[in-house]
């Protein structure tokens, strides 16, 4: 288990081999961030894929984060107090690591986060898929409630882990695939979350310094794509058109895409190539 401390931009010695790896490579990186419930794994076949396509894949976890989701089931308490600044921070000290301007992508808060890292012009290209909200987006539907309901019930759990029950599992990411397919997704990559980044994305369009927020006019900012799941109960769609709205603002290429039939579950269910190859085509058009 990474048990590196997060300070001066510290990142953890797996993290420092997969930049060196990309480096040595020559080929352009994609840093892909996951959101909360999973961990870096989440993204495996995704980087094969890009991998294959002729990029680098770099996949840097949130500080602390466990290798494995065993560990992460053993050890809730790692996760405890990660906030986005904080996550904000550790991807842009891997990025800065980085011979190369990567292309960056993330889901859910990996959404927020990338949008973040893209703002302060350290991303060639970016893709949000579901993307949690940042401060501006002021749609809040009430399936998005519930499926945070989990860690906002109970303000205690501003410094809690908090594991999802399977059955918050199947309404907040599961919904869109079979009920044997939810139970395996489940089993194999829902970990605890920090309760910390719920409260501050809830609070951010009322608290003035939050760190939920994006520089959606910086002309650095690159080519993004938001990609949203039309059966999303998390991120609905009138929470990524909103954060469309807002980035579209920006001088650079931005644009946003629906998947029919998908729910958050979008990155790690059985459909998840045909949105990885859509993103890969939105990149190929700029890297």
């Amino acid at each position: 288990m990474s048990t590196t401390a997060e300070r001066s931009g510290e990142i953890t010695e797996h993290e420092s081999q997969q930049v060196e790896r990309a480096n040595a490579s020559g080929r352009t990186p994609v840093v892909f961030i996951h959101g909360l419930w999973l961990l870096p794994s989440s993204w495996d076949r995704w980087a094969e894929l890009f991998e294959n396509a002729g990029f680098t894949a770099v996949k840097p976890g949130w500080p602390d984060d466990p290798e494995t989701v065993s560990e992460a089931k053993a050890h809730p308490e790692v996760f405890a107090g990660k906030k986005v600044g904080q996550v904000a921070d550790h991807v842009d000290a891997v990025i800065h690591r980085l011979n190369k301007k990567p292309v960056v992508m993330g889901h859910s808060f990996g959404g927020l986060l990338t949008q973040i890292v893209a703002g302060r012009g350290h991303s060639a290209a970016s893709v949000a898929i579901d993307p949690a909200p940042f401060r501006g987006v002021l749609p809040l539907p009430i399936s998005s409630l519930k499926s945070a309901s989990p860690v906002l019930q109970n303000p205690a759990n501003w410094n809690r882990a908090i594991p999802l029950t399977y059955e918050q599992f199947r309404y907040a990411f599961a919904n869109a695939v079979s009920e044997a397919e939810a139970r395996e997704l489940y089993d194999t990559f829902a970990v605890p979350a920090p309760g910390a980044p719920l409260f501050q994305a809830a609070a951010a369009n009322v608290n003035p310094w939050t760190e939920v927020k994006v520089n959606t006019v910086n002309p650095e900012r690159g080519p993004l794509l938001i990609i949203s799941g039309e059966k999303d109960h998390t991120v609905p769609w009138a929470i990524a058109n909103a954060s469309y709205k807002r980035q579209k603002r920006n001088p650079g290429v931005t644009e946003i895409t629906e998947m029919p039939n998908r729910g958050h579950a979008l990155v790690i269910d059985n459909g998840w190539k045909e949105v990885a190859e859509t993103a890969l085509a939105f990149i190929k058009r700029f890297v």
